[in-house]
């Protein structure tokens, strides 16, 4: 199969699991049809599939995937020793882990073609995904508590594993509780990966987007948190802040070029 092949057997097959949506008419326009699809497997509850489906789903989205282009952070600088910043689509990353910003559900956004980063994880990841993280829920048996993480393999993504953890939510001021909440969040998620082995992990902007906490207080806590852990010996050599806004870019290269400056004149070097 090639690639419109692949996606047409992949909205044909998800139609025909809901009733509802049997009689749906599919756009020719390829776009509409990528929408079409990211937006059945948004909605589709955690459950398994055939063998037939998984194949064409992770032929089909690993070449997606392939044609935006991946980015191995092996060929990245970084802005100071172990930290680095960049601008782009995490999911097209290639590292051993990327972060996930979650609800307490932790199975995914169920907001058809939503535009927020689990959104797109879980897209890119595959049904799969979704799965994985609803049979760690169904163990615990409660929803994730805030500043926790979890871990699962990352399936369709360049990376190898998906860290997944649940910000704080702002509704008016900040608080002392919201802020330790977010430190956590980086602290669990770093500790996570040194228990993994893992080298390198890369930070989405926690609790920024649909969780509301200001951007430049939200970067200040990150990246003290994760100097403050570096400076342990764990696997975790690698941490990269990953930003899509052109604001966090900016942001971050602020806090980093300068902590670096003001670190690299303390100790003379």
């Amino acid at each position: 199969m090639n690639q419109a092949q692949r996606r047409l057997f992949l909205i044909q097959s998800l139609l025909k699991e809901k009733t509802e949506y049997r009689d749906l008419s599919i756009p020719a326009e390829p776009e509409s049809q990528r929408q079409l699809l990211r937006g059945l497997m948004n909605i589709r509850t955690p459950q398994s599939v055939g063998a037939d489906f998984l194949q064409t789903q992770d032929a089909y989205l690993q070449s997606e995937t392939a044609a935006k282009g991946i980015t191995d952070i092996a060929d990245l600088t970084p802005i100071q020793p172990g930290l680095y910043l960049w601008q782009g689509d995490i999911t097209t990353l290639k590292c051993d882990a990327i972060v996930n910003a979650a609800n307490s559900g932790m199975t995914g956004c169920y907001i058809p073609n939503h535009r927020c980063i689990d959104n797109a994880i879980h897209t890119f990841a595959g049904v799969e995904l979704r799965l994985a993280c609803a049979e760690l829920m169904e163990q615990q048996g409660y929803p994730e508590p805030t500043g926790q993480a979890k871990i699962t393999p990352a399936f369709n993504l360049p990376c190898r594993y998906v860290l997944h953890t649940v910000g704080p939510i702002i509704n008016g001021r900040v608080t002392k509780v919201d802020k330790e909440l977010l430190a956590s969040c980086y602290r669990s998620c770093l500790k996570l990966a040194a228990e993994n082995s893992l080298e390198s992990v890369v930070f989405c902007c926690i609790s920024t987007g649909e969780f509301h906490f200001p951007n430049d207080l939200a970067a200040e806590i990150a990246v003290a948190t994760v100097k403050e852990f570096l400076k342990k010996q764990t696997s975790v050599k690698k941490v990269i802040f990953n930003v899509f806004k052109d604001l966090d870019k900016a942001i971050y290269e602020k806090l980093l070029r300068a902590a670096w400056a003001a670190e690299s004149c303390f100790t003379g070097l």
